[in-house]
């Protein structure tokens, strides 16, 4: 939760003023729905759609979507082809979800597609460097040949069509993500200035007339 917390307080700093409030909201990845009661805190949804893969969805998230302040519907697909209507979402989140799909570019396509003209898509990842690291390889299994690197996330995400200028970008290099989880620091050696990032945090708009 306290990644999860980071994360969303990072990316709602990034948020236009008037994006505070969204009545749709998509938890794409949504795992077991930590992420719900904090998205009904902080957007005040109409309904949250919590979406993901897992075909028992229903087992792993069904009693977070009970306990939610918000009416929460889940939905299990692939993020690739989502099988839901065009212009739907005020927001799309996908927090630490694009690393495990295979389909990337098709997945933000589908982003693109479900979110409505001016919507937003919250997005922070994990990257290659932090992927590609031994302590990730020996403990979790991803699809490593579509890691990516930081800019070229953001890459897929303005060649999609959306709009996402560099300030509202972040790359923080918090110690959970580094690849020797901090403990360079720890001992005393500074952080370096000159690095490839671990994370990418993006607030991205969909165009109010779309590209």
């Amino acid at each position: 939760m306290h990644v999860l917390r980071r994360a969303l307080n990072d990316l709602q700093r990034l948020l236009p003023a008037d994006a505070t409030r969204c009545r749709r909201v998509i938890d794409v990845g949504c795992g077991f729905g930590h992420s719900f009661d904090e998205l009904a805190a902080r957007f005040s949804p109409d309904e949250i759609v919590g979406m993901d893969a897992d075909p028992e969805l229903q087992a792993r998230a069904g009693a977070a979507a009970a306990a939610c302040a918000a009416p929460v519907r889940l939905h299990a697909a692939n993020a690739a082809r989502m099988d839901l209507p065009d212009d739907e979402f005020d927001l799309v989140f996908c927090h630490q979800t694009f690393h495990h799909i295979v389909e990337q570019e098709a997945a933000m396509a589908e982003f693109f597609r479900i979110l409505k003209p001016g919507g937003v898509l919250l997005f922070a990842e994990s990257t290659r460097r932090y992927i590609h690291s031994l302590p990730i390889k020996l403990l979790f299994r991803h699809p490593m040949e579509v890691q990516k690197t930081a800019d070229e996330y953001l890459a897929i995400i303005r060649g999609t069509g959306f709009d996402l200028p560099d300030e509202r970008v972040s790359m923080p290099y918090l110690w959970w993500s580094r690849p020797d989880i901090g403990f360079f620091e720890w001992i005393g050696v500074p952080v370096p200035q000159k690095r490839e990032e671990t994370l990418d945090n993006a607030v991205a708009i969909k165009p109010a007339r779309a590209l």
